[in-house]
């Protein structure tokens, strides 16, 4: 029998999956709420499920094992400024390398999608973009990123270990499971078979989190993919002025 820390495969295996039943089942719940104050309470659900099963025990190094260093935000230490700026700068890198090769076919699985018939007219200012852009981040990315790929995908990891290198990365069925439950959320949240979709992009969140030891690149990268799909919708007139 596999045991880790008095705790065995199965037993460590039932309580991840329960736990992300629970946490996703919980954040659906909170997606009831006014519009207003939804995404709000549901980014906090996350953090606080998060804080809970893993931060709480102020192990040492515990931060680094489920990738929530952040460049010192979520470590116990006294956060270092130059680490910081530089594990920032690493992340957005990442992020914006992997959008320099994604978003082009984005943009095209997107018109297809929607079938769209107007031209593309942007018509969004540079600080209506930012602020969608740091909501996202802020609310959205960064406390789905910290449960989904921080604690479930590491937790998911130590059951079934990862044993496919895939571009620089070792992976394995803690990926694949993360992002469909991941995905079931979503579609929890808002009832809409196409909102399934996400398990694609989560793929890359999960990759980025196996790539870079965190979870940092991630959340950049889903905050770019939702202010992209964003900026599409409204420039292609499917919500709000155009």
């Amino acid at each position: 029998m596999d045991v880790e820390h008095g705790v065995t495969r199965s037993q460590g295996r039932f309580r991840a999956l329960w736990v992300a039943a629970v946490v996703t089942l919980g954040a659906a719940a909170l997606g009831s709420l006014p519009e207003t104050i939804a995404g709000t309470a549901i980014g906090l659900w996350f953090l606080g499920a998060t804080y809970w099963l893993v931060l709480r025990s102020r192990a040492p190094g515990v931060e680094r094992e489920y990738g929530l260093q952040l460049g010192g935000l979520l470590e116990l230490e006294p956060i270092d400024g130059k680490r910081l700026v530089a594990d920032c700068a690493r992340a957005l890198g990442w992020a914006l390398s992997v959008a320099a090769l994604t978003f082009p076919f984005f943009w095209l699985g997107h018109v297809q999608w929607y079938g769209t018939t107007r031209g593309f007219a942007p018509g969004v200012g540079g600080v209506e973009l930012a602020d969608q852009l740091v909501a996202q981040l802020a609310v959205v990315a960064l406390p789905e990123e910290a449960f989904y790929r921080g604690y479930l995908q590491t937790a998911l990891d130590k059951i079934w270990r990862p044993s496919l290198r895939l571009f620089g990365a070792q992976v394995g069925p803690g990926l694949l499971i993360a992002s469909a439950i991941f995905a079931v959320g979503h579609v929890l949240t808002e009832p809409y078979l196409g909102r399934l979709a996400v398990f694609f992009p989560s793929l890359v969140f999960g990759w980025l989190r196996a790539r870079t030891g965190g979870i940092g690149a991630g959340v950049a990268f889903h905050a770019a993919c939702n202010g992209f799909a964003w900026y599409l919708g409204r420039g292609y007139g499917l919500f709000g002025d155009s």
